[in-house]
């Protein structure tokens, strides 16, 4: 089912088609950019804060200034979007028929990793530039996929920063829970492997599953082994899950980080003061360049206030959304040539320079970020830092 958007832009083109010459109608034609995002189900949350905003805000902003440049003629974006409904096959049977029946000009990807990595081989099949904002995954890399290309920072540089920044402070032990999923099962073999040799001694690790509703008893037996770090490689309800039962048991080591959520403004909400020193995958905010000030300052213009761009995935998404732009200017709707100058070029983004090894982006090296004083402040390493690092978490408020 296709958005409102996508209907007006449709017949606003199609009333200013009109009103031209012939060869001016050829020339407006609009740029059909195809799309299924979660609107309903689990995966909502995520979708609607990371993504969905954001091609929403790209498409207005382009539109506005007269439509997207392809290759020196500016043409309208008509959005054709559905509710992927937090499904699997909903999901992959939408990309097929966008790029096959509908034949649209180009494609947006779907959130998070289990999504990407069902999509992503049929995008690659029909020839379908994909830069994925919201997927984390070595498997994704290690399937060649010359058409797709991760966004995010992945497990090993995240993991390798997040153990550099703890050793570098004087943490001697660390207790571990992750998801049992992909995202969780990479983050922690990739965390595994960092920590060896550290001097940072793991004093407890537990899976748990998708869906968990009470993480208390693993939190208090982590409790009572004091380890100095306690580090969860977490999806957002259980980010805050593990947040408000940590504070509910006095479970406040040194140093308090969650994965996936954390940089999320409802985080902020929910935990009050409480989120005060916690840390998370955060890679930017409004500090780390001109170009994001100005995205965070029209993102809460069009959304409100109360929907602000989280400080990792938006960053990324509209960082893709800045890539594709360049490119389509430059080598306009032909998609093989979109695809060779994404892998070719070094690319200018609100994040910095990011350019690609295969499908991994080797550009922005991994983060560590935390809640100080209402922001999310990239803290590590020092060269991306917004704040420096406050070192102990004070007490649960």
């Amino acid at each position: 089912m296709s958005t409102r958007r996508t209907v007006v832009q449709a017949l606003a083109a199609s009333s200013a088609a009109l009103a031209f010459p012939s060869i001016v109608r050829a020339q407006a034609a609009p740029v059909r950019i195809g799309y299924a995002i979660a609107r309903t189900g689990p995966w909502t949350t995520g979708a609607q804060v990371s993504q969905e905003p954001n091609y929403l805000l790209w498409a207005e902003q382009q539109n506005a200034a007269g439509g997207l440049n392809v290759k020196g003629t500016k043409r309208p974006i008509e959005l054709i979007s559905s509710d992927d409904q937090s499904n699997i096959e909903t999901c992959v049977r939408t990309y097929e028929k966008l790029m096959g029946s509908d034949k649209v000009d180009l494609i947006l990807p779907p959130w998070g990793s289990n999504a990407n990595f069902a999509v992503a081989p049929l995008a690659n099949r029909m020839g379908y530039p994909f830069l994925a904002p919201t997927a984390l995954s070595r498997r994704l890399i290690e399937m060649k996929l010359p058409y797709f290309f991760l966004m995010l920072q992945q497990p090993k540089p995240m993991m390798d920063a997040l153990v550099d920044m703890l050793k570098a402070n004087g943490a001697k032990s660390a207790a571990v829970i992750y998801v049992d999923d992909l995202f969780g099962l990479e983050n922690y073999a990739a965390l595994k492997v960092a920590l060896a040799g550290s001097g940072i001694s793991l004093v407890e690790d537990k899976s748990y599953p998708l869906g968990v509703k009470d993480l208390s008893p693993v939190l208090r037996s982590m409790k009572d082994k004091n380890p100095d770090a306690f580090i969860g490689l977490t999806y957002p309800p259980d980010t805050i899950l593990a947040s408000r039962q940590s504070k509910e048991i006095g479970f406040n080591p040194k140093f308090f980080y969650a994965s996936v959520g954390t940089a999320f403004q409802l985080y902020r909400n929910v935990m009050g003061a409480g989120a005060e020193g916690v840390l998370g995958m955060g890679s930017w905010n409004g500090k780390t360049s001109p170009g994001a000030k100005a995205y965070f300052d029209a993102h809460v213009k069009k959304f409100g206030a109360a929907k602000e761009p989280d400080r990792w995935a938006s960053g990324a998404t509209w960082a893709s959304l800045e890539i594709l732009t360049a490119a389509v200017g430059k080598v306009g709707l032909d998609r093989k040539a979109i695809r060779d100058y994404v892998a070719g070029n070094e690319h200018g983004t609100i994040l910095g320079k990011i350019k690609f090894a295969g499908s991994e982006n080797v550009g922005t090296p991994g983060t560590v970020s935390q809640w100080q004083k209402g922001e999310f402040e990239v803290v590590w390493p020092k060269a991306n830092a917004t704040a420096p690092l406050v070192a102990q978490k004070p007490a649960w408020v």
